[in-house]
């Protein structure tokens, strides 16, 4: 605090790990690449080994350490729902357009989820993200980025909503429930409240949220950390963004109460680097609490301190892991840790950490200011409490929806508008490649905890991906296997060598080349990925092919002993 009792802006209280990556932007921001010599500047600049700054800058995809070879970088998604949208016909079409067109012009490079599904098939020219596109709107795109002409933004899709999880009528009353936490500093009885609602994380695990803010608050130490992860990059999901995008006072909220509950004086909202406008928007609440007192030294009188910074992810599915992100804030490679000990002992800094995902802060605000008893009541099916998901693939009308858990998935199928074109729906994933393919009759499960364990399945992130005629689930098996591939960080063998084998054994299979013994040589393949990966990414990695096995048997005898593909998707050739 100031002599004048002012706040200073945070980006000057606190330079950040995240410097290093914010040098590192720049450089590339100015140049289209990150020289030698800047990374030795940088490496001097920060009093960092050379050898360090090295390794960080090229292990992050966003980052680029040699020119570029051309003037228009194409980059066209084909994970999941962009793949059940037809990118690779998209991409073939520009591709003819362009034909003729020198390398030193225009490529074609690939990319992992731009987190733009319910927009696909999305793309990336020049690493501007564009969604929606047709192919003359994409043409005049490359041209103008052949030109080196400025790329204009694409209008971003405003959505007028008002969340039902959102406690305020004005704008004038937000911030009214940790203002008043702050005055009773009953944080105790806050966990308490948070225990009777029966709040779960929602980032996909479903841990009980009071056990965590219980661990981090009862953990002796001088400093703690709290992170509130919308590091959300898995294939389907985007229910994030539209929290953050609609009421981004909320997460910011919901991030201070868990830092005041647990006792952390530094928090953090990790955002990921293709969600700039989310950064926007967050970066401008916080910035508004700092001038109303409610972020710094001695907030409001309390005697208590908090700084809150947005960090935005220099790039990688890896760093939702959660082990992973911190170890990005810290600066380092996002690499996941062994385990134990625990992020809620051993966190940041190796200091108790509280990390929990957007959705999980953002439903603790709406518990504490409306009380347990009203969040019970919003439920259906035997379950309770709200749920935000994001609906996408072949479908009328994706996007997110604000639920009661309980609802089916057949419900939110009739919300997205139905099935694409009138199709016939073949299957769907509740949760993106994470949680499997489920078999047309399971499209009335409710989304309710125990109901989709019991089928093997979860609920994961609520990423529902809906897969009608003219998908074939192998091909979508091997699209979910072939992401887990991509983003594997590379640090374990069982995850780096077991998921390339499974990609070239799924290949095989959807090309003619299926031979019997190759069946055991996948489930133990598939046991040893499950019981030795470091992290969750090569423990789930075989879940989308076990779920087809499983659930698809018809299917599965079709394309390994007939050699025949129903939906004419197999059987062309191309490369994995």
């Amino acid at each position: 605090m100031r002599q004048d009792g002012s706040h200073p802006a945070p980006e000057t209280i606190y330079r950040g790990e995240g410097a290093v990556y914010e040098e590192l932007r720049a450089v590339q921001s100015a140049l289209g690449y990150i020289p030698t010599d800047q990374l030795s500047k940088i490496a001097e600049r920060n009093r960092i080994p050379i050898r360090e700054i090295h390794a960080v800058a090229s292990f992050y995809p966003h980052f680029k350490l040699t020119p570029p070879k051309t003037k228009a970088e194409v980059r066209i998604c084909d994970d999941m729902t962009c793949h059940l949208r037809r990118a690779p016909e998209f991409r073939a079409r520009l591709q003819d357009m362009l034909r003729g067109r020198p390398e030193s012009e225009v490529m074609f490079l690939p990319v992992s989820c731009l987190g733009r599904c319910d927009g696909g098939p999305a793309l990336a020219i020049n690493g501007q993200i564009f969604e929606s596109l047709t192919d003359v709107q994409a043409l005049a795109y490359v041209q103008d980025a052949i030109q080196g002409q400025p790329l204009e933004p694409q209008p971003a899709r405003e959505r007028p909503v008002k969340f039902l999880a959102d406690p305020y009528e004005t704008e004038e009353q937000r911030y009214g429930t940790v203002r008043a936490l702050i005055q009773s500093q009953k944080f105790v009885e806050a966990i308490a409240t948070l225990k009777a609602a029966g709040l779960r994380g929602m980032g996909g695990a479903g841990f009980p949220a009071h056990i965590k803010w219980d661990l981090v608050r009862k953990t002796p130490s001088s400093e703690k950390y709290v992170v509130c992860n919308a590091d959300e990059s898995e294939p389907g999901t985007f229910k994030d963004r539209f929290i953050i995008e609609s009421a981004p006072h909320l997460v910011v909220e919901g991030t201070m109460i868990g830092a005041f509950t647990v006792g952390a004086r530094r928090a953090f909202i990790y955002v990921r680097h293709e969600y700039e406008r989310c950064a926007e928007r967050l970066q401008h609440e916080i910035e508004r609490c700092y001038s109303e007192g409610l972020l710094g030294l001695n907030v409001l009188g309390s005697g208590m301190d908090l700084e809150l910074e947005v960090f935005v992810s220099p790039g990688g599915y890896i760093c939702g892991e959660v082990s992973a992100m911190l170890e990005a804030i810290q600066g380092n490679r996002a690499e996941p840790r062994d385990k134990p000990p625990q992020t809620g002992t051993h966190g940041l800094w190796n200091k108790p950490t509280l990390a929990s995902n957007v959705e999980t802060f953002t439903l603790a605000v709406t518990i504490l200011a409306r009380g347990p008893e009203w969040y019970l009541q919003h439920g259906k099916n035997g379950a309770t409490g709200l749920k935000f998901v994001g609906v996408s693939g072949h479908v009328e009308k994706p996007g997110p929806f604000e639920v009661p858990m309980g609802t089916t998935y057949r419900e939110l199928l009739e919300m997205a508008g139905g099935m694409l074109d009138g199709r016939k729906l073949v299957g769907f994933a509740p949760s993106g490649p994470s949680s499997g393919y489920l078999p047309p009759p399971m499209i009335d499960l409710p989304i309710e905890w125990s109901a989709l364990s019991k089928v093997g399945s979860m609920i994961g992130s609520a990423a529902v991906i809906i897969c009608g005629e003219g998908a074939c689930m192998l091909d979508m098996a091997l699209n979910s296997v072939r992401f887990f591939r991509n983003e594997s960080c590379g640090k374990c063998v069982p995850c780096r060598v077991g998921t390339q084998k499974m990609v070239d054994m799924l290949t095989a299979w959807t090309q003619g080349g299926y031979t019997p013994d190759q069946m055991p040589l996948l489930e133990e393949l598939s046991s040893v990925l499950r019981q030795t990966s470091i992290c969750g990414l090569g423990q789930i990695a075989p879940a989308p092919v076990a779920s087809v096995l499983k659930h698809f048997p018809e299917l599965i005898q079709q394309h390994l002993d007939q050699r025949t593909c129903s939906a004419g998707v197999c059987f062309r050739g191309g490369a994995a």
